[in-house]
Order: C-alpha cells, then structure tokens, then sequence
C-alpha cells in the first residue's frame, strides 16, 4: 500500500494517508505522538493507545451507473467519482465534437472552453479516437482522476457517452469512478408518430425528440399522409394540404433539433393506400371498381397521372428531409382484398396485362408501382422501406431486394411469417404490433402496450406475436421501432399520449441497445425512470 507522510499544520505532528488500494478499514500503521518520537513504555506498563490515524482516503470499489438504457459494461476503480460544477470546463480534442461540446456543457451547467490541450481538474473531455473498425455508435467514458474523458469513433458515439454522463449526475449524482465500455446491439432505434390522423403541434414532437435523444433513440419516422389528413406544407401540391399542419419552417426547425440528437427523421409518404386526403383533391385518380363504386384511400395505379402526383410528393420532401431511411407504406391497398382482384378491377388487370405480361395479376401491378416509388427515392440515395403487407408471395414481379421490410402484422390476407423474408435475405425493420403498436382508442383487438411486457417478454427477434425467430437471423434485424397510431385521434390528449408511451419508449430502447435479459426488476427498472424523469 502507498503511503505518504502528512505535515500537521502544528508542523510536527505525522501521519499515515492511505493513498490507494484499501477498503476503508485501518492502514495497519499507526501515526506517532507528537515531537516526532515514540518513548518505550516500561516493562510493567501498557504502552499508550496510538492516536486515532488521519481519516481514510481510500473507497470502496464503484458500481456500474444506473442508466436508461443500462451501459454494456463497466469496469469498477476506487475513487470519488465526478460531479460537475460552475467553475469546471468542457473542453473538445476535435472541432468536430464543438456541437456535442456546448449542448452538455449546457444542460450540466458548465463551462464550454472549446479545442484545448491542457488538462485541469474537473474537466469533462470529449474525444474522437480514430477507432474506424468499432461500432460507430459506441464510446468509452472515463471517470478517473477528478476528470471525465468521452471518447468514440464519431460524434455520434460521444453524444450517447454525453448521455449517460447526464443521467448519472442527474439531480446531484454522482458519475461512478471507472471506465464504461457502451455501444448499442441494434444500428435502428426507432419511435414513429402518425401525425397524420392527428395533429400534433411542432412544440410537442420537438419535446419528444429531446426526449428520444436522451433515451439513444436514432431515428423519428412521420407519417404524415393518409386518408385523414396531409400535415405538412407542400409546394408541388398546395391543394392536398390539411387546415392543421406544419409549415416546412417548423419541419426545419425539428430536423434541426433531431440532427443536434443525432437523431434521423424517416418520412413516410403511404401509397398506393392511404392516400385518401389527396385523392380528396384528385377524385379522377380514385381507384373504383366495375360497377363504379369508389375504394376508400386506394388510388388508381393503372393511370399515369396516379404515378405522377406521388412521385412529385416524393421528390418534394427529399429535398426537406435529409438522411437515409424513406417509408414508402405500401400497405393495405384494398383492391387486394377482394377475392378476385382481377375482376373487381379491370382496369388494373389489363394495365397488368400490358406491362408485365398475360399471366400478370394486380398483385404484380402492384409491386410493380412499390418498386417504381423505390427508384424514385433511390435517385435521392434513400433506403426504402415499406410494410410487410406490401410484399406478395407467388407473384412474377418480385419487390427489389433493397426495400427493407417494416415487419407490423401477420394478420394480413395472405399473411407472410417474418422467416420467409428473413430466408430470402432481406434487412427487416422490428414493428411488431403485439408490442410495439400504441393505437388510440384500442379499435379492433389492439390494447394500449404496456413498459413491462416489452421489458419482460420482447426482443428485436420478436418479429410476430410472442416467438422469437432463430438466432442465425439476428444480423439481418436492423432494429426496431416502437409506433403511436391515431385511428381514433380524440381518444388522447397530446399530454396523454406522451405520458401513455413514457414507459414503453424506454423499454422498448433498453431491449434494442442490449436485448439480453436486464440486470434489473421491471420495479427498478421504473424506480429509475421515476428518478431520472
């Protein structure tokens, strides 16, 4: 054990401190008296009691942080831990950090003092690594010393180490001593909101995406057409608009805020269903049947105008919304329901017929018009996705093999178990409606989801209902994305909506940033996110 000699300030006085490495108990040395020197006691006389000796500086090894979600690992060390304070510094080793620099510098109420060098006691440090081979999401944060150190391979890994660090000393904690090792099992955490059925006001979406960030969600889609409604502002097509809906200045101004989060918004624009408030403007383009009867949403694919008019759409808000993902839809188009399309609509089948040959179906028209979208957005280097209900099985024009599946049913016609998509090779999107789906006012069979039977019972390979699909499958799950649909849209509140979802959001992050079973009871579990808030 080190240990140093402490000048009283009598200055003859000596101790004992225990530098390092003890657990609190007596160093095993005693300090002297004073003058510096121990006077033999007698034979037949006790020597005196030694002094009580100068106060431990030692601590018990440190636990791992309490944090939602929970961090992967961490290694314990003996120290007081950190704590921020007015007079201490944020400081960056890269110019690029200067955005994730200055946020946590204010919300912990410190000091942002940029690109520096030097190191001073209470500093919070925050580093690239030049790691190119780790998960880019991950980070290593460092207490040790009376300073903290965020390190990762990009600004995105040492935002989430910014995260942690706010959650541990949230309300006068305390960041344990020692070294955290994170990083996320899942590339796509997810929350989807339909603002299309009902208007949220930009002020409560900004609110959730502080919220999502602070949680290491990454992506926020919005659905924002469908037959309800059309929310936000358009240029190409004013006449489709709603009275309620975001202007693009607000859209901005939320894009914003979720990049500042590293958070990527996913738009979905539904169709070939769907499409009601714009074929509200456009009866031409409704889709009808034989006997002339108008399907609710379904816009007629067999016209060139019906192309036209969404790709205009689409082009439109690639141009608003940056980032990857784009959610095509492609669910539900009720020509397929009916038990002979093909004469149901004629006009489909013959449009059929006449692109991809005598055999085609209106299913086949079908993919066809989900794989023309994707080459629409692919020009804007997006991803498409599209619901699980908006691939077929048995037709001769397969959907392209880039579209990844947003799994959410099996209950559709024909319905498709996740391994058929999964054993074609396909990337799938975890949306499972057992789960995941909050649909106000429970129509149909759903009920609201409960935090602890996602906490208890689902994983990302929980694709439909309660099974999980076999693990050589996992690589192939990019995530997963828990959704809040308003079919009945004055069931809630806004104030309702964001305390019903409050539990399952952080769930839902805790299985996708480690889908092992938690350390902690779902009572703790919740304790903590009382405590957090």
């Amino acid at each position: 054990m080190a240990v140093a000699l402490v000048v009283v300030a009598a200055g003859v006085s000596l101790g004992l401190w225990a530098a390092s490495g003890g657990d609190g108990g007596s160093t095993g040395s005693q300090a002297r008296s004073s003058q510096g020197a121990t006077a033999a006691a007698p034979p037949d006389q006790a020597p005196e009691a030694a002094p009580t000796p100068s106060p431990t500086r030692s601590y018990p090894l440190s636990e791992a942080p309490r944090t939602i979600p929970a961090v992967r690992d961490h290694e314990p060390a003996r120290g007081p831990g950190w704590q921020p304070g007015k007079g201490n510094r944020v400081v960056v080793d890269d110019p690029a950090l200067a955005d994730e620099g200055r946020l946590v510098a204010a919300e912990l109420g410190m000091a942002y003092a940029g690109d520096k060098d030097d190191r001073k006691t209470g500093d919070l440090r925050l580093a690239l690594n030049g790691d190119k081979g780790a998960n880019p999401e991950s980070y290593t944060m460092t207490v040790r010393g009376g300073r903290v150190e965020i390190a990762g391979p990009s600004d995105a890994g040492v935002f989430y180490g910014t995260r942690t660090l706010k959650q541990e000393t949230h309300d006068g904690g305390t960041a344990p001593e020692g070294v955290v090792k994170d990083e996320p099992a899942k590339p796509q955490r997810g929350f989807m909101l339909d603002i299309a059925r009902k208007n949220f006001t930009a002020g409560w979406i900004e609110d959730r995406v502080r919220e999502l960030g602070d949680l290491k969600f990454n992506q926020l889609g919005l659905h924002f057409s469908d037959d309800q409604g059309f929310r936000i502002e358009s240029s190409s097509h004013p006449e489709i608009v709603s009275q309620q809906h975001l202007t693009k200045a607000q859209v901005r101004k939320i894009i914003d805020l979720a990049r500042s989060r590293h958070i990527t918004i996913v738009p979905e624009i539904d169709s070939p269903g769907h499409l009601g408030a714009v074929l509200d403007a456009h009866p031409d383009l409704q889709l009808r049947s034989a006997q002339g009867s108008a399907v609710q949403g379904a816009i007629d694919i067999s016209k060139a105008e019906s192309a036209e008019i969404v790709d205009d759409l689409l082009n439109e808000y690639a141009d608003l919304f940056p980032g990857g993902p784009w959610h095509l839809g492609g669910d539900e188009y009720q020509a397929l329901t009916r038990s002979n399309p093909e004469a149901s609509f004629p006009q489909l089948a013959a449009a059929a017929r006449e692109r991809y040959g005598s055999g085609a179906t209106v299913a086949d028209l079908t993919t066809g018009w989900l794989n023309d979208r994707a080459d629409t957005v692919r020009k804007h280097q997006r991803v498409p996705r599209a619901w699980n209900d908006g691939f077929f099985r048995g037709t001769s024009v397969q959907a392209a093999k880039d579209i990844q599946v947003a799994y959410w049913t099996g209950k559709e016609i024909g319905a498709r178990p996740p391994l058929e998509y999964l054993e074609a090779g396909r990337k799938v999107i975890n949306y499972n409606d057992e789960f995941l789906y909050y649909v106000l006012g429970e129509p149909q069979t759903f009920v609201y989801p409960t935090g602890q039977r996602i906490y208890e019972q689902w994983t990302p390979r929980v694709l439909r209902g309660t099974a999980a699909v076999p693990a050589r499958y996992d690589g192939q799950i990019l995530g997963g994305s828990f959704a809040v649909w308003c079919d009945l849209a004055n069931s809630q509140t806004e104030d309702e909506v964001a305390a019903g979802i409050r539990m399952p959001l952080r769930a839902t992050v805790q299985k996708l940033w480690d889908p092992d079973r938690p350390e902690m009871s779902w009572a703790e579990f919740r304790a903590l996110a009382d405590r957090l808030g």
